[in-house]
């Protein structure tokens, strides 16, 4: 019987610090799960297996390839990973390995917010992680051409084969954007297992052929080096085309063989293949048959090498889940934790103490020195954070006749380019193919389509031509395609440049506001992860009334109103537009600022409604209500009841307060900019004094409130004062017809409102 001994290759050394890594990924989460105190009862979790089959991918990446201009981002389950690198690198302290899990510690996921170290990009939401760094790229590249200062290096996304399933992953790859990106590299973990199987029919050829048809470099690393040379041998052959033609399920079941077992299963009665296998012996058997590429040191060099930086790469990188582990290519390891025993075998079998887990290799030794020279190599220099830019409070407009809250946002934005050039000058717009029906074609005629290198605008000469394409480095709008996921994937790393580059944005994505559902997750995900930028849904509510119910957003005022690290506004005259907008930009692009969510309107409104004070001192006093969430706009002498209402259902609701007056029912009229802020406020999360403000406790009286969306947005604020209450907004879907017929449909029109009034005083 002969062995197979791999070749010495520069890799060689890197099998120690290979070992370490998941040794203190394992035991990170050993530690959190049976040696911790855990009164709760509860399983704290953690995911070994997935660990472990991305250690060998990951130490190659780090300790051999990866630059400091590179960002990586890591796949959910593998977070132990990179903490175990991180540590060996220098970059963790000691202290944080016990804490995976716990209170104020190491997070379930990679957190570039919330962990101790280094995090390039949060991960968790199977498919954003893995689609991030395109975005990434983009921003980068985006700031390069507006002003420099953000470098070069690869985005590398390590992702699990079952995130491929995701439709967020080929809405990016598909976007023409994307195949222009050398710097994007993709590195799937292919371990053929989901959190509960064995996947049958994973296709890996069908994902192949789908990269390359969008433009990518695909690299495949099949097999190790021991495997390769046994397939040079007589029966070689034959035994490749065995491996090749199994199901996942046939070769995740000789994971589990003894090698006796293998002997009589591999061979599926082909005398040359068991020929071979009877010349090699138990231990080159156990080997070789978990000798998949993406374990395979060498190769994995190789394939790094390889990558073409003149459009994106994947590489399949075929691994084995639970690799070196007890639990190694079980089908129901995803969660599965070794016991005590196991893990003392594992740190016999790469050389640590479970009784000194996190024991590091001593300075002088080739491992240390490793970790040394790699650490210096991924040191990032300091980079200087430039101020954002100042914004006007208020632009000094006062708008006169008739308009809408969505022309508003195109206006102030082309304002703000003679106003303040500066602050112009840092905001990007995007859309998804919706500039001109979301009133940008101005904004975008005036400041030009971004694009990385200039285009031929083959219409500039058309007179009739209106929206004005002229593509080039210097533009500020950003076109994707009829994608909201990526649009928002995009948003959310434009808002993150002044924390990875120094160069902050002022990011304004325009969506549909019946598409902010398919929209929020990727959007909420780029908030948890630090990206600050504005998402304007319009137009919105059954407001769109023609459209029909597909095109009705009725549940995004709640939205807006529960989503963390973001404000949100619905204005209802164009003034009070340009001020949440302006003050939105505010808190763009620097340490402690956040998001905002602008819900804006196409339905044409008398802006007189708004009685904007002409003297200096009572505007500003109006814009700081507006600001702050919402504003007296009527006052009664002797009021019976109070009508709050937000939005494009204003004008409905100051009607019903003239009628109610001709009745002798006086009526306050309060106009909510922000239902969001003032829910903190009266939750005791903000000052109180805005709610003093706008429902003041000596005027409490019955409240009716309504708005274009579902009616507990506002529900919450007839307890303020404890007053009787009654809530006018969509609780159905809608149909198509005319605003007065739909308005009068969902109870929305002035008559409902009367009826209201006359409901909660008469009670």
């Amino acid at each position: 019987m002969t062995s197979v001994v791999p070749a010495r290759t520069e890799t060689e050394g890197l099998r120690e610090v290979e070992q370490r890594v998941l040794w203190l990924a394992t035991a990170m989460i050993d530690h959190a799960n049976r040696v911790r105190t855990n009164n709760s009862g509860l399983k704290v979790g953690g995911h070994q297996a997935s660990c472990a089959s991305m250690v060998s991918i990951m130490t190659a990446l780090y300790f051999e390839h990866l630059t400091a201009a590179d960002r990586v981002s890591v796949k959910p389950h593998a977070s132990p990973v990179l903490h175990a690198i991180n540590y060996l690198l220098g970059s963790l302290d000691e202290k944080h390995l016990g804490t995976l899990r716990e209170y104020g510690g190491i997070q379930s996921y990679p957190s570039r917010t919330k962990d101790p170290d280094p995090a390039d990009y949060s991960t968790g939401s199977v498919g954003i992680g893995a689609t991030a760094p395109i975005w990434g790229a983009v921003a980068r590249r985006y700031v390069d051409t507006h002003g420099g200062g953000s470098g070069t290096g690869r985005q590398y996304s390590l992702l699990g084969d079952a995130e491929l399933d995701e439709g967020a992953c080929w809405e990016a790859i598909l976007d023409p954007t994307v195949a222009d990106l050398g710097e994007v590299v993709w590195i799937v973990d292919l371990n053929r297992q989901s959190l509960d199987r064995v996947v049958p029919n994973i296709a890996a050829h069908r994902l192949q052929g789908m990269f390359t048809a969008a433009g990518w470099q695909v690299i495949t690393l099949k097999y190790g080096q021991v495997l390769e040379e046994l397939f040079t041998r007589p029966g070689g052959a034959a035994l490749r085309e065995r491996i090749d033609g199994m199901s996942n399920p046939e070769y995740q079941r000789l994971l589990r063989c003894t090698p006796e077992q293998l002997r009589d299963r591999i061979p599926a009665g082909d005398t040359a293949i068991g020929t071979l296998l009877s010349d090699v012996d138990d231990d080159t058997l156990a080997t070789a048959i978990r000798n998949l590429g993406g374990h395979d040191l060498d190769a994995l060099d190789s394939a790094f090498k390889a990558i073409d930086d003149t459009r994106p790469t994947v590489i399949f990188a075929y691994t084995i889940k639970g690799y070196g582990l007890a639990t190694e290519g079980h089908p129901q390891n995803h969660g599965s934790l070794l016991g005590e025993d196991q893990m003392r075998q594992l740190g016999t079998q790469v050389g640590a103490d479970l009784d000194d887990p996190w024991h590091r290799f001593p300075e002088s030794s080739p491992a240390g020195r490793r970790c040394a020279e790699t650490a210096s190599r991924l040191r990032r220099r300091e980079r200087a954070r430039v101020k954002p830019p100042q914004l006007p409070a208020d632009i000094g407009r006062t708008p006169s006749g008739t308009t809408t809250t969505q022309a508003a946002l195109g206006r102030t934005l082309l304002d703000l380019t003679r106003e303040a050039p500066e602050a112009a000058e840092r905001i990007v717009t995007l859309a998804p193919d919706v500039s001109s029906t979301t009133n940008l074609g101005g904004w975008l005629n005036k400041v030009g389509v971004w694009s990385p290198a200039e285009r031929v605008d083959w219409f500039a000469d058309d007179a009739e031509t209106i929206l004005h394409w002229r593509e080039r480095p210097a533009g500020q709008h950003i076109e994707l395609g009829i994608a909201e996921t990526n649009l928002v994937g995009l948003l959310g790393e434009l808002g993150s440049t002044w924390s990875r580059w120094g160069q902050p944005l002022l990011p304004i994505g325009v969506v549909y506001d019946c598409f902010l559902g398919r929209a929020l997750e990727p959007w909420s995900f780029g908030v948890y992860a630090g990206g600050q930028s504005i998402l304007v849904g319009t137009p919105s509510g059954v407001s769109l009334a023609p459209e029909g119910g597909a095109h009705q957003s009725v549940g995004t005022p709640s939205i807006g109103l529960e989503q963390p690290g973001v404000t949100s506004y619905e204005p209802a005259f164009a003034v009070d537009t340009e001020w949440c907008l302006l003050e939105a930009m505010s808190q763009l692009g620097k340490p402690g600022g956040s998001s905002s969510y602008l819900r804006l309107s196409t339905r044409p409104v008398d802006q007189s409604l708004a009685s904007v004070p002409a003297d200096p001192a009572a505007r500003e006093r109006r814009r700081r209500q507006v600001v702050g969430g919402g504003y007296l706009l009527r006052r009664d002498p002797d009021p019976q009841v109070t009508l709050v209402g937000m939005g494009a259902l204003m004008t409905e609701t100051l009607d019903a307060a003239g009628r109610l007056a001709d009745q002798g029912i006086g009526a306050d009229v309060v106009c909510v900019t922000s239902a969001d802020l003032l829910f903190r406020a009266h939750r005791g999360d903000a000052d109180r004094g805005v709610l003093d403000q706008v429902l003041p406790a000596e005027r409490a009286r019955p409240m009716v409130t309504v708005l274009d969306g579902h009616p507990h947005a506002l529900a919450f604020l007839a307890g303020v004062n404890g007053v009787r209450g009654a809530h006018l907004g969509v609780t159905g879907f809608g149909q198509s017809g005319s605003l007065d017929d739909v308005y009068r449909h969902h109870g929305l029109d002035t008559d409902s409102v009367i009826r209201a009034a006359l409901d909660v005083t008469h009670s």
